[in-house]
Formats: C-alpha cells, sequence, structure tokens
C-alpha cells in the first residue's frame, strides 16, 4: 500500500498547492511528502512539480499524472467500498467539518457512539462556521447550513431550520422592539453579522408582505463566529439573526427575545454535503445513516417559544 499512500499524497500537494499543507493534511512531516514526490518522480522519470521559494506549480506531466492518479485511486475507493458494503463494516478515517454551535450540539456528542459501534474507524471533527471547501482540504463530509453553491457535491438534507432576529431585554428597553426589518435597516438598529474577510456589503433577507427583500444592515462588532455574535446579543449590543435551535434556551429562559417577527428570516437548510467519489464509501454512508437521525431527534427537543417574542 505504500504506493497508493505516496499516490493519495501527490493528490493532496497537488490540490492544496503546497507540501506543507498537504503535510498537515495527512498528518506527517514536510519531509517525509517531500522524499515521497521526489520518489515518485524517480520513478517517472519526469518532473511533477516546478518548485520555487515561493511556489510550487505543477508541470504538464503533472497535471496528466495527477488525472491518471484521480483515476487510479477512485477505482480502489469504489471496489473497497463494495467489499466492504457487503459486510456492512467502516474502517478507515472519516474527516468532516461542522459550523461551531451544530458541531458541539449536535454531531460532536454522538462520536462516541458511533466509534463504539464501529470501533475499527477514526472520526476528525473540525467545527467552524467558514463555508470550507471539501476537496481542496481533504474533506469526506460537511454539515452545512445555507444555501448549496457547488453543485459538485451531493446534498443530503436534514433539515429545514426557522429562524429568527433577536435581542436583549436590556436592548428592546433601551433602543425599542423593531416591529419589521423596515425598522432596522440602514443603521435604524444595531445589527451583529456573521462575517467572513473580503464579505461585501451585509444584507438580511426577510419576507416581507410582497415577498422576499433583502435589507441592509449595519452595527458596531461583526465577527465569523456565531457564538461570540449570541453572547454579544445576550450583553445587549445588538440583534442577531439566529436559527433557533441555536438560541432556544435562551429565548425559553428570556435571555433573548424575539423582534421584527411582522419580518422574519427565511427558513435555512441544515443539511450533509460530500463530493460525488466519497459516495461509494461504506462508512460514509453508515456515519450519516447514523448521525442523521439522532440531529433531527435533538433538533425536535428544543424548548418551546411561546409568549417568548419582543412584540408589543
Amino acid at each position: 500500500m505504500t504506493y497508493v499512500k505516496t499516490l493519495r499524497m501527490f493528490l493532496r500537494v497537488y490540490e492544496l498547492g503546497s507540501m506543507s499543507a498537504a503535510a498537515r493534511d495527512q498528518r506527517c512531516s514536510p519531509a517525509v511528502v517531500s522524499s515521497r514526490i521526489a520518489e515518485l518522480e524517480r520513478r517517472l522519470g519526469v518532473r511533477l512539480f516546478n518548485r520555487t521559494t515561493r511556489v510550487l506549480k505543477p508541470t504538464e506531466n503533472g497535471h496528466v499524472f495527477y488525472k491518471g492518479a484521480q483515476r487510479i485511486l477512485d477505482t480502489i475507493e469504489e471496489a473497497e467500498g463494495e467489499v466492504a458494503e457487503s459486510g456492512q463494516q467502516a474502517r478507515g478515517s472519516l474527516f468532516m467539518t461542522a459550523p461551531l454551535g451544530i458541531g458541539r450540539r449536535f454531531i460532536a456528542p454522538h462520536i462516541p457512539a458511533f466509534k463504539r459501534r464501529y470501533p475499527e474507524t477514526s472520526l476528525r471533527l473540525r467545527l467552524s462556521d467558514r463555508s470550507p471547501d471539501l476537496m481542496a482540504e481533504g474533506l469526506d463530509l460537511a454539515f452545512h447550513l445555507g444555501p448549496l453553491e457547488d453543485s459538485t457535491l451531493k446534498l443530503r438534507v436534514i433539515e429545514e431550520c426557522p429562524r429568527v432576529l433577536a435581542a436583549s431585554p436590556g436592548y428592546v428597553a433601551r433602543h425599542g422592539a423593531p416591529r419589521s426589518g423596515h425598522e432596522i435597516e440602514n443603521g435604524r438598529h444595531a445589527c451583529l453579522p456573521l462575517r467572513y474577510p473580503g464579505a461585501r456589503e451585509f444584507r438580511w433577507t426577510l419576507l416581507t408582505e410582497s415577498g422576499p427583500r433583502p435589507f441592509t444592515i449595519t452595527g458596531p462588532f461583526e465577527s465569523d463566529d456565531g457564538e461570540v455574535l449570541t453572547q454579544w446579543a445576550l450583553d445587549g449590543h445588538g440583534i442577531i439573526l439566529k436559527p433557533v435551535f441555536e438560541i432556544a434556551d435562551h429565548l425559553h429562559a428570556g435571555r433573548l427575545v424575539i423582534v421584527a417577527e411582522s419580518t422574519p428570516p427565511l427558513p435555512v437548510r441544515l443539511a450533509c454535503l460530500c463530493p460525488h467519489r466519497r459516495l461509494r464509501d461504506i462508512k460514509l454512508k453508515l456515519f450519516m445513516d447514523f448521525i442523521i437521525p439522532r440531529i433531527r431527534a435533538d433538533l425536535a427537543q428544543q424548548p418551546g417559544l411561546a409568549g417568548k417574542t419582543g412584540a408589543g
């Protein structure tokens, strides 16, 4: 299997454009990656990458070999999946990512149980509110909250999650409770957006009488961490737009209240995403079959929201 491992390492160097990044991805040292690539080039008798002190670029031979190596590894994974599926045995590592709130609440608590059921698996969970690039980052699976932009990925819907605009009672006491999105746009209220470097002008799309409409919002703070935004809202710094499941406890306890109820946010889709070439991987299929019903059950157990609005 050494040559297969070398091919996998070559694919990651090619996809990530860096031996150091490939080494981190493969959990080994850059020296090992460099040695494997040099060994592969000697075996083939061609240069696969042009190297400078700053740039690593595939050669023409590198491009050709990448396509062939990818077909070989896809065939091996498909064959392994067919054999494993006959015995429903999950083996090997599974690398996944999820938004912070979803990962902490609904995924991480169930991973030990999956490991007990399939002891020959190794599971890696990375939590981030940033949208990942599954192919570039070598991910087997991503839990995604929001619209899907990459149509090359296989999607399995988990739930359509209702969302609300919410603020603390203290913020409402000082600034009033907006009744609609018209009262929060263009700086009329402090809003707390989830935002990443390089993001365009920020808007919240809300459901009005004439249909969905984007509202331009501004505020004193922004962050790429949803938990930070929730804490700022609890501290009275502004309004957040959140899936109900993320703040249900705070709404139920009265620490947050719903505002702008006449123009609610649209629901957001929670789904599993995976590359099409991973579909025959039995451990991936077994994990999704295991985790999705548990996530749905956990979502269904969120506290009720009756009487927790900020209207009136």
